[in-house]
């Protein structure tokens, strides 16, 4: 037993105790040795007692120095006990010793890890840990091999700004460090593994549950109402970054610094402590995935998709270990699945505008309810053009149904807009403007279906300019379709206009019989009632092309107009509109209140002061 107790105590890697050949050992005489033992039997016989309040390591500082360094010196001796047969009665007594050391250090090391875990949280260790690798001897009241030699300057300055914080977390985790590596170096690792295991995984466990992450599996996820599964996925969204950034990793960091002794340890420890929260907490997004999949729902999956490719540098270096590989592989899949899931709802998505049949014209030639709901969905997908981009890189874009002849070959883009996501939203909306010149069709007014290709294609061109999509479609795009709402408009005015038009004189300022001036003012009048009462209900929702166009149809008709009444108004007292008229009623147009058409009950004066 004794024997097997030195060879357990040397076995681990990176081992504090020199392996029992080494001539420095024998070279000790042996009144040195015993009264090692003997001032080690002093120390460890005072503390061995079950009060545990009174702890070593935080009442009595300087005592633990010496309380570890006694342990250093019974190791030694039992090295020198053990290669002299006749020395075994010594050896007996050494190892009955070493063990009542054991278990003080294994409670003091549980007191600690219970009582200072306030000082342990994932901030001051993530803090400590940053200060760990610029400075390692910034706390100079722990135990871990730090002697009063010289700091450098820059060492010193840098110790100097850890904050009181930081430095209450250093002490508590070079403590740990100092037993660990004790218990370690005497063959009791395992005993001091098992402590530590159980009391962080239960703290790693508990702060998970505090962020709001929940335990739920495939089923109870499909269970839920998407009202309720998005709050879930809401509370991941803002618990994931903490977990990541802060609970895992100063995890990470309180392991390496406490096991540093052995890098095996280290490794188990940390994959026993998280594996469980950590599989938990990157396996939600793969539930979510495999959900039914709804238009409604691509946002929220993209909201996944994009924080654990965001958190992957985090994930593949705090869990790189072999040994908790399940976790990158893990995250690796949901990223899979969600991906999948986006192309499945990309799919849908494109499919239903295609088979859009809702016939029912909008009113007055508005935007339909199709253009804002495919102009909001791709404007959404454009503003996480990054996480599309990954999705749908390989991913070849077939239609699913022959588009029009017209409308054939790849939507024109300039080369710098020709990536797979530019290509896809270009093409998503010409599915729209084929979709849209088919809901042209129903108006009985040729001048109404323009102002309504006008108006979609304004609201499109609009939207495009005013989001993320600008930078993905490019200048080339918007102008090549701003040109497009100005030819439809130009249609509109054209057809919606003509007879209005048609019923002014070519030459304004011609002497004409009086006959044919009262001909003319009254066919114009008729004419130009007609076409506003026709378009009391017609809109142009858009404030700027509304103006364009009533400028437009005003440069039109106003001149002429104009020239015609001065000229002839002293030979016809019967005019029914002045100018200024005029300019009243175009200025009402496409409020689609009615407004405009309400010109027979108007009374108006001509500045002739004649009535009807």
């Amino acid at each position: 037993g004794m024997r097997n107790f030195f060879h357990k105590s040397a076995s681990p890697s990176r081992t504090a105790t020199p392996p029992p050949s080494s001539q420095h050992h024998m070279t000790l005489s042996h009144s040195v040795v015993d009264e090692k033992v003997e001032n080690a039997n002093i120390i460890i016989t005072k503390w061995n007692h079950d009060d545990t309040d009174v702890s070593l390591f935080s009442l009595h500082r300087e005592e633990a120095k010496h309380y570890l360094s006694s342990v250093k010196d019974l190791q030694s001796a039992m090295h020198n006990y053990i290669s002299d047969p006749s020395y075994s009665g010594k050896l007996v007594h050494a190892q009955s010793l070493m063990q009542l050391a054991m278990k003080r250090l294994q409670k003091e090391f549980h007191e600690i890890l219970r009582t200072k875990k306030h000082h342990l949280d994932a901030e001051s260790v993530s803090a400590s840990g940053t200060t760990y690798t610029l400075s390692s001897r910034a706390s100079r009241s722990s135990f871990s091999d730090m002697d009063d030699e010289d700091d450098d300057e820059d060492e010193s300055r840098h110790a100097r700004v850890v904050s009181e914080t930081e430095r209450a977390s250093l002490v508590v985790m070079d403590d740990l460090k100092s037993i660990a590596d004790c218990m370690i170096s005497s063959g009791y690792g395992k005993e001091c593994v098992q402590i530590y295991k159980v009391i962080r995984k239960s703290i790693v466990d508990e702060g998970l549950h505090d962020l709001g992450v929940e335990r739920l599996s495939l089923s109870q996820i499909q269970k839920l109402d998407w009202e309720v599964l998005e709050i879930k996925i809401k509370q991941w969204l803002s618990a994931v970054k903490i977990a990541a950034k802060s609970l895992f990793y100063g995890e990470r960091i309180l392991c390496d610094h406490v096991f540093s002794a052995s890098a095996a340890i280290t490794q188990s420890c940390f994959a026993e402590i998280s594996r469980e929260a950590a599989m938990n907490l990157f396996g939600f997004p793969e539930n979510v995935a495999k959900c039914k999949k709804t238009p409604e729902k691509m946002f929220r999956t993209l909201d996944l998709y994009e924080a654990v490719s965001d958190l992957w540098p985090e994930i593949e270096s705090i869990f790189r270990f072999e040994s908790i590989s399940a976790v990158r592989l893990q995250a690796i899949n949901s990223l899979i699945k969600l991906s999948e899931a986006v192309r499945t709802m990309i799919t849908d998505f494109e499919s239903a505008i295609q088979k859009d049949v809702s016939r029912s014209p909008a009113p007055g030639g508005g935007v339909h309810p199709l253009t804002r709901y495919v102009m909001n969905y791709v404007t959404f997908l454009a503003d996480y053009s990054g996480s599309v981009s990954d999705i749908i890189t390989d991913w070849p874009l077939t239609a699913p149904s022959p588009l029009p002849e017209a409308y054939m070959g790849s939507p024109e883009l300039d080369e710098s807009n020709s990536s797979p996501i530019s290509e896809r939203l270009a093409w998503q909306l010409l599915v729209l403007l084929c979709k849209l010149d088919g809901k042209a069709e129903p108006y009985k007014d040729a001048a109404l279906s323009y102002l309504f290709l006008a108006n979609n294609l304004q609201y499109v061109v609009v939207k495009v300019r005013t989001s993320n999509l600008r930078f993905l479609l490019g200048e080339g795009w918007i102008s090549k379709h701003e040109t497009k709402v100005k030819q439809y408009s130009a249609n509109y005015e054209r057809m919606g206009w003509s007879k209005v038009l048609a019923s002014l004189p070519e030459n304004p300022t011609a002497e004409i019989s009086p006959e044919q001036v009262r001909d003319c003012f009254r066919r114009f009048s008729l004419a130009f009632e007609d076409t506003c009462k026709k378009q009391s209900s017609w809109v142009v929702p858009d404030p700027r092309l509304r103006d364009e166009i009533k400028v437009s149809v005003s440069q039109k008709i106003f001149p002429v107009y104009q020239d015609f009444y001065e000229k002839n108004r002293v030979a016809n007292s019967l005019v029914r509109f002045t100018p200024d008229d005029l300019g009243n009623y175009l200025s009402h147009l496409f409020n689609g209140s009615g407004s405009s058409g309400s010109v027979s009950s108007n009374s108006s004066h001509s500045r002739g002061g004649s009535s009807h």
